[in-house]
């Protein structure tokens, strides 16, 4: 019993730093000194110091307005990418292990089919021909982040169907809307917790990879990936602070949404 408090209280921590990571990025346009896209030429690669804290890239910019702006969009693509994902993977999901039968394994040859297709090179197709860059990322990252949530909730609602309470509930001819959401979506929040956390944590790497390669967010627009993109020609110069402090909120921002996960599953279990 202790080690789970103890366990508990150190998820807890995590989840409340990624907590104040979010709120930092989302409210730095009220705080930051800098706007992130002002070159200053002045300025040109400048160590972080009381000036600018984490110091300025090669043309001047600040980069900790731009950390935490590029956190801002990030995060959003993120989010937006988890919420789209797991909404289609729990209609496809609960829909075929719901049904069953013939259904059931065309639905799950689907997902198989998909599963195949490595998602870096969809992704590079379709950021190809699609104009609207950021759109064009959310949506191929929306639709390539869903099976693994359709298969979860899928196993789950088989699991759930031969248990005697959705037994009782068909047979006293509950409405068929009530036992999915009522009985057995909520004995499925554990699982869909697990798998989102997941998913978040998937998709800041997914994004910032992405940018990185060049092929994410545009360069115009600050990101995590897109600082660590510029950075990359600065790391064997010395140039430290450039790619560092991006570098740490991708590394911490997926370790805390994994240990929140872990906090709010417990929380629920128990």
């Amino acid at each position: 019993m202790k080690v789970r408090r103890s366990a508990d209280k150190r998820n807890f921590v995590w989840m409340a730093v990624f907590i104040i990571i979010f709120i930092a990025c989302f409210v730095s346009p009220l705080f930051c000194p800098y706007s992130p896209k002002a070159v200053d030429l002045h300025n040109v690669l400048q160590k972080p110091g009381s000036v600018h804290l984490f110091g300025t890239d090669s043309i001047g910019r600040d980069i900790f307005s731009r950390t935490l702006y590029g956190g801002m969009v990030s995060l959003s693509v993120a989010a937006i990418t988890t919420i789209a994902g797991l909404s289609i993977g729990l209609v496809f999901g609960g829909i075929s292990g719901y049904v069953g039968g013939k259904i059931d394994s065309i639905m799950m040859r689907f997902v198989d089919v998909v599963y195949s297709i490595p998602s870096t090179i969809i992704v590079l197709a379709f950021q190809m021909v699609f104009p609207n860059k950021v759109l064009g990322l959310v949506i191929i990252m929306s639709l390539t982040s869903w099976m693994t949530m359709a298969r979860v909730i899928r196993a789950r609602f088989l699991e759930l169907k031969e248990a005697n309470f959705i037994i009782l509930a068909k047979g006293l001819n509950i409405p068929r809307r009530k036992i999915i959401f009522g009985h057995m979506m909520r004995n499925s929040v554990s699982s869909i917790i697990i798998i989102a956390t997941f998913t978040f944590a998937s998709a800041i790497i997914t994004e910032t990879s992405l940018s990185y390669l060049g092929v994410g967010i545009p360069v115009d627009i600050p990101s995590w990936g897109n600082m660590i993109n510029n950075a990359q020609n600065y790391i064997l110069t010395g140039k430290w602070w450039i790619p560092l402090f991006p570098g740490i909120l991708i590394i911490v921002s997926s370790l805390c949404v994994n240990f929140a996960g872990e906090y709010l599953k417990n929380k629920y279990v128990t």
